[in-house]
């Protein structure tokens, strides 16, 4: 059971996804490392380096925006039965999505971490 990477979260208008995303890409110097459709929701999501974009409208955002962070994880189900016993909530049980399966966990301090096991594990996905 191992974190693979912390990706902070940055939510912002479906319009300015392509721009923000863009200049990150220039910023960093590394290209998207995963861009989708999440037509569920309402949303597109992309990731460069360590920053999620998750664009939407101001209405299709709001059940996300009071999540802090998205924690990649190895096994989901090992986190979801170990996070309990140290004191985190589960708030949404694993369920699948587009990239893998994800839950929703609230830590002992109050911060709402998203966990993600990705079905296609990339070496680039996990920190040094």
């Amino acid at each position: 059971m191992k974190i693979l990477n912390i990706l902070a979260r940055r939510y912002l208008p479906l319009e300015g996804l392509d721009e923000a995303v863009a200049f990150h890409e220039a910023l960093i110097g590394q290209p998207a490392r995963l861009r989708f459709d999440y037509p569920e929701y309402d949303l597109r999501l992309a990731q460069v380096a360590s920053i999620l974009f998750i664009a939407g409208t101001e209405q299709s955002l709001k059940p996300f925006t009071a999540t802090h962070l998205t924690f990649l994880v190895d096994d989901i189900d090992a986190f979801a039965a170990h996070l309990p016993g140290v004191g985190a909530t589960i708030l949404e049980a694993p369920k699948p999505v587009p990239t893998g399966r994800n839950m929703l966990v609230l830590h002992p301090d109050q911060t709402r971490v998203e966990y993600v096991e990705h079905r296609d594990k990339r070496p680039a996905d996990v920190l040094p």
